[in-house]
C-alpha cells in the first residue's frame, strides 16, 4: 500500500494564516472583494487610503479556507464558498456598509476595451469635439453618428447610444470612445460579500451607488411632503407651503363674497317722474260764470 503524500505547509504559510485568524477573531468587519482586472497602481493607491482604517490582504483561495476554517465565529466560516482568485480580503472596525460606501469612493475610470460588456447604455453626446477631418469621420459614421466638419474639427450633430447596457462593447465602440475620451468603466475593489460580528450576519448585496441613492431618498421625500401637505400636517417642511395655499384659499373666498354682494345689492331706482301740478282750480266769480249757468232770477233782475 502506497503511503500517503503529507503537504508540506512553510512556517511562512501558516504565520500569515495565524495572523490572518487573529486579525478576524478581533475585528468587526471580513470583506471578501473581487480585484480581477485591477492594474496593480490602483490597487496600491486604494490600499494607501485606507491605511490605518482597513487591514488589507492578498491571499490564495487555499490560505483563506484554512484560515475560515480555524476562526472562532461559526457564521464566518460560512465565507469559504465566496473563497476564489483575484480577491482581497479587507478586515476593519468599519460597518460593512460603510467600508463598502469608502470602496466605491475609490474607484478609478478607464477606458473601454473590446469584448467587455457594457455596465450602461454608452451615449455620446452632440457638439464639437477635437477630432480632426480625416479618418475618424468614417469611423464615427460606422457607429451611426452623424457629423460635420467645423473649423477644421469633428462635429457631432445628434447624440446616439453606440453601446447598450448589456451588450459586448466592439473594436469599432472602443475605437471611437477612446478617442472621444468616453470612460464608461471603472475600476476598483467590487465588494462581495462581508460579515458583521456585532450582527452576526453575513451581507451579501453591498454594492452602493450614493448618487442614485440620494436622488431616490430626495424623491421619497418629495412624495411624502406631498401627502403631509395633503393632510394639513404642520411641520417645519410644509409650514410654508400650508401658509401660502391658506393665503390662496382666502383671496379666492374674498373674490366670491365680493361677487355676491354685487349680485344682491338691489339696482337704483331711477328718480321718480315729476308729475304736472295741476294748476289751482279756480273759484266761480261772478265774472268767470258762464252767462247760461246764471240763474233765472238774475236775468230778471
Amino acid at each position: 500500500m502506497t503511503p500517503q503524500k503529507q503537504t508540506h505547509v512553510s512556517k511562512e504559510k501558516l504565520a500569515l494564516v495565524k495572523e490572518l485568524v487573529n486579525l478576524m477573531n478581533a475585528k468587526n468587519t471580513v470583506m471578501i472583494a473581487s480585484i480581477k482586472g485591477l492594474p496593480a497602481a490602483q490597487f496600491q493607491q486604494i490600499k494607501k487610503s485606507l491605511r490605518g482604517k482597513v487591514e488589507v490582504r492578498v491571499v490564495k483561495k487555499r490560505m483563506l479556507i484554512r484560515a475560515l476554517e480555524n476562526t472562532d465565529k461559526e457564521t464566518l466560516k460560512k465565507l469559504k464558498s465566496h473563497a476564489k482568485e483575484d480577491i482581497a480580503i479587507l478586515i476593519s472596525d468599519m460597518d460593512a456598509f460603510e467600508l463598502s460606501k469608502k470602496l466605491s469612493e475609490n474607484k478609478n475610470p478607464v477606458k473601454a476595451k473590446t469584448g467587455q460588456e457594457a455596465p450602461e447604455d454608452v451615449e455620446i453626446e452632440a457638439g464639437p469635439t477635437d477630432l480632426p477631418a480625416g479618418p475618424a469621420v468614417s469611423e464615427l459614421g460606422s457607429l451611426g453618428l452623424v457629423v460635420k466638419i467645423t473649423d477644421g474639427k469633428i462635429e457631432i450633430l445628434e447624440p446616439r447610444v453606440v453601446v447598450k447596457k448589456g451588450k459586448i462593447i466592439n473594436e469599432e465602440a472602443a475605437s471611437v470612445m477612446g478617442k472621444l475620451g468616453i470612460l464608461p468603466f471603472s475600476v476598483g475593489f467590487i465588494p462581495d460579500v462581508a460579515y458583521d460580528s456585532k450582527d452576526n450576519i453575513i451581507f451579501e448585496e453591498l454594492k452602493i451607488d450614493s448618487k442614485e441613492t440620494v436622488d431616490e431618498m430626495k424623491n421619497i421625500f418629495a412624495k411624502a411632503k406631498g401627502f403631509a401637505v395633503s393632510l394639513n400636517w404642520i411641520c417645519k417642511n410644509t409650514i410654508r407651503i400650508l401658509l401660502s395655499k391658506a393665503a390662496s384659499h382666502e383671496r379666492a373666498l374674498n373674490g366670491l363674497i365680493g361677487e355676491e354682494k354685487v349680485e344682491e345689492k338691489p339696482a337704483e331706482e331711477s328718480p321718480a317722474e315729476e308729475k304736472p301740478v295741476e294748476s289751482a282750480k279756480e273759484e266761480p266769480t261772478e265774472e268767470n260764470i258762464p252767462q247760461e249757468s246764471k240763474s233765472e232770477e238774475e236775468k230778471n233782475a
